[in-house]
């Protein structure tokens, strides 16, 4: 499954296009926006795509890392009792892998790995901050770290624990997480 840190080569788009009628305003919106074609696409793209959602930025400590993240301005935020989250006090919340783009700093990230070696606890070499990670509840997604987040987008923060303890059960039990990742 793709992970979002690894360069994607685009696919040839399609060429020219006609826009009929809209071409004078879509030439006008560029001009007044000062947006590149392909600019003012992702734009309207990322409206249609991500309605509902706000794009969050955030990184690292040091800054070496940084990425870009589509998920709601009100967080679901999963507080896990799990060996390795208590010791990193790990809360996040999960998103899909579509949803989801390293800006930055992919040479600068390191991964540890343990037990079921499923989730891919990513970390910066230089700081030490895991800002994002692969969950083993989530392996298509990305579990954030909401406090790694710039300030400015969040609205609310709803916190839930989940009993990593007894991960298999917790899992199982629980009624939405692995629905968390898809698109």
């Amino acid at each position: 499954p793709p992970t979002g840190l690894e360069q994607h080569s685009q696919p040839p788009g399609p060429g020219p296009f006609d826009l009929g009628a809209q071409s004078e305003r879509w030439a006008a919106f560029q001009e007044r926006h000062r947006l590149s074609c392909e600019e003012a696409a992702r734009l309207l793209l990322d409206a249609y795509e991500y309605r509902g959602l706000v794009k969050h930025t955030g990184g690292c400590h040091c800054g070496a890392v940084r990425f870009e993240v589509w998920a709601s301005a009100d967080l679901h935020v999963f507080n896990c009792n799990c060996s390795i989250c208590t010791k990193k006090q790990n809360r996040h919340f999960i998103v899909p892998a579509s949803r989801f783009k390293l800006l930055k700093g992919a040479d600068n990230l390191t991964t540890y790995t343990f037990n079921t070696h499923c989730a891919q606890h990513t970390f910066c070499k230089t700081c030490g901050v895991q800002s994002f990670y692969t969950p083993r509840s989530n392996p298509d997604g990305y579990g954030i770290a909401p406090h790694c987040l710039d300030d400015g987008t969040v609205q609310n923060v709803v916190t839930e624990d989940i009993n990593g303890k007894e991960w298999e059960k917790a899992v199982k039990e629980h009624k939405t997480i692995r629905d968390m990742s898809k698109p």
